[in-house]
């Protein structure tokens, strides 16, 4: 494969990621759509308020749509129904801006949020705004993207083990075993004449535990790295391998690494809201090295965009019940199994054609290969 095939061939795997760039801010769900039709006016029953849900509460820097439902809402992903969305304006999901003041208003046992302004003591309802800055700079992020920003990089899913194919680290300066920021790699393999590249651990195969069916192929970059000299044969007809330089690396470079082309990756805004259909399905791996995974930490599911899955899906976790044993009633106990528990939530941000990435943004135990999710 050529590395212009190579390029392409990456490219086409982030499309689900740029979706939401096709047309200007941000589209709406049919789902949310629906939702703001039927609320917009009336808000949330009082019955789905947080129990200690302030009456007032100043955005600051930092804060995040899905932090400041949570202070509103025991199911955060359902802020349409709380701030009235002005479906004309639904272009962007930056619905508020540090500075200013959030009010809850309620009536006739139901609640709305709305932003203080207009009037002296009046209220304005919250509606998305087509802008960069508000009243203390950048609008707010859906969740906390500081989690995400590396990944966007560090990761890529291939739909089969494209790489095998790709330019490779085939010797090191000076034999080196591992190689840092600085240091000289030498590579085989088609380059094309692209001049920055992300080097990537052999890529490990992602299986559905379910089916067993490989999923994709997960690669990892370790870091990045920049041509420098070409290569070829010397007069003697001898191989040359290409010159590189390791330009960046969050983990030592080796022999044996893949090289693929630097791809810029549309990490637009994502609005939390569920799934319009069930969906059920399990985690497949932590994302690194780990066996467990707690809070804002990266998992794969074994579901994708072919399953209705979509970036800003919120999908409630669940771990298996253990097998018990029944021994209130005398003679032989009886085989049990618990019911399985709810004890996290996670936030899809990348989504693949049969499998996607999720962020856990609260979760009671830690989260394993094999655990269930459904929708919230």
């Amino acid at each position: 494969m050529t590395a212009t095939a190579l390029t392409l061939g990456l490219a086409a795997l982030t499309t689900s990621v740029g979706a939401a760039a096709a047309e200007p801010g941000f589209p709406i769900t049919a789902q949310q759509r629906s939702t703001a039709q039927q609320v917009a006016q009336a808000g949330v029953p009082l019955s789905e308020l947080a129990a200690d849900a302030p009456d007032s509460y100043t955005v600051k820097s930092g804060d995040t749509l899905w932090a400041i439902s949570s202070l509103y809402l025991r199911s955060p992903w359902k802020w349409p129904e709380l701030w009235g969305m002005n479906l004309e304006q639904i272009r962007n999901p930056h619905l508020i801006f540090p500075g200013q003041l959030l009010v809850l208003e309620k009536s006739g046992g139901r609640a709305t949020l709305k932003v203080a302004g207009g009037q002296p003591g009046g209220t304005d309802r919250l509606s998305p705004q087509v802008r960069d800055k508000g009243p203390g700079g950048a609008a707010l992020a859906a969740v906390a993207i500081k989690y995400l920003e590396g990944f966007f990089n560090d990761a890529v899913i291939l739909d089969s083990n494209t790489l095998e194919s790709a330019p490779r680290i085939v010797a090191t300066q000076e034999g080196r075993v591992l190689l840092g920021k600085g240091d000289t790699a030498y590579v085989r393999g088609e380059l094309g004449g692209v001049r920055d590249w992300r080097v990537f651990r052999r890529p490990k195969a992602l299986i559905d535990p379910d089916t067993k069916q490989v999923l994709g192929y997960e690669a990892r970059s370790v870091g990045t790295a920049q041509y420098v000299r070409p290569g070829g044969t010397n007069d003697r007809g001898e191989i040359v391998p290409a010159s590189f330089t390791i330009t960046n690396a969050h983990e030592e470079a080796n022999l044996f690494d893949r090289l693929a082309p630097t791809q810029s990756m549309d990490e637009a805004a994502l609005v939390p809201h569920a799934p319009a259909q069930p969906i059920d399905g399990r985690v497949i791996s932590v994302y690194g090295d780990a066996l467990n995974a707690g809070q804002n930490q990266i998992v794969a599911i074994n579901r994708g965009t072919r399953d209705g899955v979509e970036r800003g899906h919120v999908l409630a976790l669940w771990r298996a019940g253990a097998a018990a044993r029944d021994v209130t009633q005398g003679g032989r106990p009886q085989a049990m199994r618990l019911p399985d528990e709810r004890h996290g939530l996670l936030f899809v941000f990348r989504t693949f054609d049969s499998m996607s990435y999720a962020l856990i943004l609260r979760v009671e135990r830690q989260v394993t290969a094999g655990d269930r999710f459904t929708q919230p």
